[in-house]
């Protein structure tokens, strides 16, 4: 064989190892990115569950400063049994949130899903965390309250969907409710004019029960909870079969699906899991909460005293949200509430703190807000410019109304001989704030002002921090 032959056969040979190499290398990467246990690795390294969930009287809404929703309690459990923290993600388009899965920007889908065959040829659902049906909704007539009989409301409403017939339907876009109205237009032999919105359906139930339109469709879980903030509107009449309703991860995520499902087999069996069910679907209680001002859904409020805090809030520059979230923790907004060590009041303030000001326990619960504002502010002063961004100068401030200024100024010099930045909290000062428990650190010679339980100021400055995140998705600024 000539000798040119030979080099362009041991040059092809060597293209094609190369090249298969490569091809092998790239499907073992593609393969790493889709591996049954790729997205319960990403919680677990970096501690935390992205889950997305929408905004309303069942998933996720504030109730007197407190985050609650049947949703968010489930959400809460799980991530307390993965040993994580929970991040939840406001979306109400069914599609974004599809969207989002699929890029790998959240983990879960906890909307309440119902499940169905072309969803389950796109996601991973979970078990079902409860059973529903579709149900119409429509507005009883004017004057029901006064009308003597059930029989004579009643025949206002759609009770056979035969009648659906030229009815024009309301429902949100990317939902299963027009696949429905479809295949029932085509069992009834009859048009349903279905128009899709961008709106959520309980945006929708709002727009009926306000005569904006006639008729939307909802599940009836949704729909009976709703039927106690809008007591105009009727849920009654059904429009498919039981319906599974679950979480959802991203398709060929097993391994986080399995451990959800492992997680909700036990949890289900609890006291705690019959509780927080009938506590959004049994409980008289929840009708209160359903008409209370103080619910970010219908009401809008934090407190009674939100109007007093934005007043407060300017005192110290802060957003008023943040301010409410500290009077939350502190508090629970209780006027007059006494801790075993002698605090007082909204903000917790010790008699000395409040004899600064010139009140005592007799003070108002204004009083109390404008005082515990000024207070926050002196902190602030006392805090050095080189700590300059506002944020961190917040987080400062926090964790010496909790703990006091002198060990704060402790974190900060150990902070500092420890090579860390003195003048940023997260993993720099908090790290040294939790551990001045320990005994290597408060012995210190650069520690003044000895033990701390530091644990409850970086807790402190956390949830306080976590809830104001909240309040400012669900309540205007």
């Amino acid at each position: 064989m000539p000798r040119y032959v030979f080099i362009f056969f041991v040059v092809l040979f060597f293209l094609a190892s190369c090249g298969g190499g490569s091809d092998k290398k790239n499907r073992n990467t593609a393969e790493q990115d889709i591996t049954p246990h790729a997205t319960l690795d990403s919680v677990f390294s970096r501690k935390k569950l992205k889950a997305a969930t929408d905004y309303g009287s069942l998933s996720y809404l504030i109730y007197r400063g407190e985050p609650i929703g049947y949703q968010y309690e489930l959400l809460k459990n799980l991530t307390g049994y993965l040993g994580v923290d929970l991040e939840l993600i406001i979306v109400k388009d069914i599609d974004k949130s599809i969207e989002m899965l699929n890029k790998g920007q959240i983990d879960l889908i906890a909307m309440g899903l119902t499940v169905t065959t072309s969803r389950a040829r796109k996601l991973a659902f979970t078990a079902p965390i409860l059973a529903t049906r579709q149900m119409l909704v429509q507005r009883k007539p004017d004057g029901w309250e006064k009308m003597k009989t059930a029989d004579e409301i009643e025949s206002h409403l759609i009770r056979n969907q035969m009648d659906l017939a030229g009815k024009t339907i309301y429902v949100q876009k990317g939902s299963i409710y027009s696949q429905r109205l479809l295949t029932l237009a085509d069992e009834i032999a009859d048009t349903i004019y279905i128009m899709e919105e961008d709106k959520d359906t309980e945006e929708l139930i709002a727009a009926v029960a306000n005569g904006e339109i006639d008729y939307t469709v909802t599940d009836k879980y949704i729909g009976l909870v709703n039927s106690r903030y809008y007591p105009n509107i009727d849920v009654n009449t059904p429009l498919s079969f039981p319906q599974k309703i679950a979480w959802a991860a991203k398709k060929g995520q097993t391994a986080l699906i399995d451990t959800i499902n492992s997680w909700l087999v036990g949890f289900k069996r609890t006291l705690l899991s019959r509780l927080i069910y009938n506590k959004y679907f049994k409980n008289v209680r929840a009708r209160r909460i359903a008409r209370s001002q103080y619910n970010s859904f219908s009401g809008g409020q934090l407190s009674p005293y939100d109007e007093v805090i934005k007043k407060a809030s300017a005192i110290v520059g802060w957003d008023w949200r943040v301010l409410a979230s500290l009077i939350y923790q502190e508090s629970e907004f209780k006027p007059r509430i006494k801790s075993w060590v002698g605090a007082y009041g909204l903000m917790q303030m010790m008699p000395a703190t409040l004899e600064k000001y010139g009140l005592d326990t007799t003070a108002t619960p204004e009083q109390q807000i404008m005082a515990g504002a000024r207070y926050l502010k002196f902190l602030e002063k006392q805090l050095p410019a080189e700590i300059a961004d506002t944020t961190e100068r917040m987080k400062f401030v926090l964790a010496a109304y909790n703990a006091g200024l002198g060990h704060v100024f402790d974190g900060r010099r150990l902070a500092e001989k420890y090579g860390l930045d003195p003048n940023k909290w997260d993993g720099n000062v908090d790290h040294f704030i939790l551990n001045l428990s320990d005994k290597d650190f408060y012995h210190d010679t650069v520690v003044y002002y000895g033990y701390l339980r530091g644990e409850e100021t970086y807790n402190f400055v956390n949830e306080i921090l976590a809830r104001a995140e909240q309040y400012k998705h669900l309540i205007a600024q």
